[in-house]
């Protein structure tokens, strides 16, 4: 069965992404044509890129990075839940995204954004990211606004005209993510 991994884009001590992506989850988990689990930055406490060699080489010499590497080399497809900091993603996001290459190549991705503008600026800086590393991006997207979206800028109350948006990316994802399972089994092109 494809595998969808729901990343947790923040780690801060007072983080959306959390609930966020809890619901994402939620509703995701009600699908029968994929299997979804979440992936949380805070499990792998990864310290700013510490590898000697670039990604793309695949010389993994710190445990911290094979055991993200496996982690994310297990799944077909990602949701990517992220929130807005300064026009872009967070730091921890990026960096984790920066650990690797070819895990990340011949999969999907799909974003669920969240800030004072839905976190739209963000998800630009993520397709640009994804497609360097050989990320299917799917255009559908769900944008959170914090003013409609959370009480008190902190509890997420999502309204239910959300799901059709959400439905829509998570279709996309798992469709692409079936699709590009012949080229998984060919290595990603180096980075130049």
């Amino acid at each position: 069965m494809t595998r969808i991994g729901i990343i947790v884009g923040s780690s801060g001590p007072n983080r959306d992404s959390e609930q966020v992506a809890g619901w994402v989850l939620e509703h995701a988990s009600r699908r029968d044509d994929a299997a979804f689990e979440l992936i949380d930055l805070r499990d792998f406490s990864l310290p700013h890129f510490d590898e000697q060699f670039p990604p793309a080489f695949g010389k993994y010499q710190n445990e911290h990075t094979k055991r993200w590497a496996s982690t994310i080399a297990s799944f077909d497809g990602f949701v990517i839940v992220t929130p807005e900091y300064n026009h872009s993603i967070p730091g921890v996001l990026k960096n984790a995204i920066d650990y690797l290459y070819a895990e990340w190549a011949n999969k999907s991705v799909g974003f669920v954004s969240y800030g004072m503008a839905g976190g739209v600026r963000a998800v630009e800086h993520l397709r640009t990211v994804s497609g360097n590393l050989h990320l299917a991006e799917v255009r559908q997207q769900v944008t959170l606004h914090l003013m409609t979206e959370f009480e008190d800028l902190t509890v997420f109350k999502p309204g239910a005209y959300n799901l059709e948006a959400l439905d829509a990316m998570l279709d996309q994802v798992v469709a692409w993510s079936a699709a590009l399972t012949p080229l998984r089994a060919t290595p990603a092109v180096s980075a130049s």
